[in-house]
């Protein structure tokens, strides 16, 4: 396991289980959202975020947590291992909740310095809304993957921290 994409909807905990996993791998992490968003919740050109997509993609060894539909295929194709923690919609946003608690006086560690959690209906309605809309497309996109590259549907946040223990357990050399 050289090279992992972790994905998800909104709350899931992709940056949690990306920050843990490099924690016990000493694999580098790269937060997509971290890189995407300017001040303000700019959005990055698309133009521009292709091609910064690109050059993540290049060195032997990283994780990567992020959707963005844009570059997901590219992203999978990449690695050798993709984490899809396709978790019910109502833990998802409970997931979401609790995020924008726990980060309401600070910025997240996962998003450009600067940038304050957002929470808005919109938002909400995204996560809601994941399970009809975009996680069919990730099944198919997932469904197409070689066999060569380990592909980990992950259920329930009990079933995250068995994934973790079984891919890298805590004090071990991963």
């Amino acid at each position: 396991m050289k090279r992992v994409a972790v994905i998800g909807a909104g709350g899931a905990g992709k940056s949690m289980f990306a920050r843990e996993l490099g924690e016990r791998t000493a694999l580098p992490v790269i937060h997509l959202d971290r890189l995407y968003w300017k001040p303000g919740w700019v959005p990055m050109p698309e133009d521009e975020w292709q091609a910064v997509h690109a050059e993540l993609l290049e060195p032997d060894h990283w994780i990567i947590d992020g959707n963005y539909g844009s570059t997901m295929e590219a992203r999978i194709a990449a690695a050798d291992t993709v984490v899809f923690l396709d978790l019910p919609r109502l833990v998802n946003l409970q997931g979401a909740l609790q995020r924008q608690w726990r980060h309401r006086r600070g910025g997240r560690p996962d998003v450009a310095p600067g940038l304050r959690e957002r929470m808005d209906l919109n938002f909400l309605w995204w996560i809601f809304r994941y399970p009809d809309t975009r996680r069919p497309g990730v099944l198919a996109r997932l469904a197409k993957v070689p066999p060569t590259t380990q592909v980990i549907r992950v259920r329930s946040r009990r079933e995250a921290r068995e994934t973790l223990d079984r891919l890298a357990p805590a004090g071990g050399a991963g």
